[in-house]
């Protein structure tokens, strides 16, 4: 089933469409959660909530505003932030022990295929070397505009000019409107 074919059955929340929504984009969904939330379970929570969110929410997209995709990425991609700065998440992460976080050192080649899940990692790479930087903090490191001008000791106006502008530069390596 295309996208096409499947939003109309979504705004009708016709059963089985829920189904299909998940089978075709849960993968690289949870490719952008897991990226920001190391814990699979933490992750996998957020990702049903993300879909939750889609389903209660669909009146809200436009497809004059965006594709549809970008729109279910965006969603993803703010309940992982959100889940990261909540209060509860960083209570229970102060009291994990060192044995949680061998596997990262262990891991670090699985970690780089779960970063590129989407596949848009070799496309950033092609980017100028303050676009890769600011492109990583923002989108795959989930770091807020200030904390980028804060990590990359440049004004917040900079940073979000040079944001604008390398996803400019992005959307025309993808070739995407």
């Amino acid at each position: 089933m295309t996208q096409e074919e499947l939003l109309p059955l979504i705004y009708k929340k016709e059963e089985g469409a829920f189904t299909i929504l998940y089978d075709m984009y849960s993968k690289s969904l949870f490719g952008v959660i897991s990226n920001l939330i190391k814990d699979r379970e933490e992750a996998e929570d957020v990702l049903q909530d993300v879909f939750v969110k889609i389903w209660k929410n669909i009146d809200t997209y436009s497809e004059n505003k965006g594709r549809f995709y970008t729109w279910i990425v965006n969603i993803a991609r703010n309940t992982a932030i959100d889940k990261l700065r909540s209060k509860g998440f960083n209570n229970s992460q102060k009291n994990l022990s060192a044995d949680n976080f061998v596997h990262l050192l262990e891991d670090s080649s699985r970690m780089t295929n779960r970063i590129d899940a989407i596949g848009i990692q070799e496309f950033v790479k092609k980017l100028k070397p303050k676009c890769i930087k600011l492109i990583d903090l923002l989108f795959f490191k989930g770091y807020t505009q200030q904390e980028a001008s804060d990590e990359l000791e440049i004004p917040l106006g900079t940073v979000k000019t040079q944001n604008r502008n390398c996803i400019t530069d992005l959307r025309n390596l993808l070739q995407v409107a």
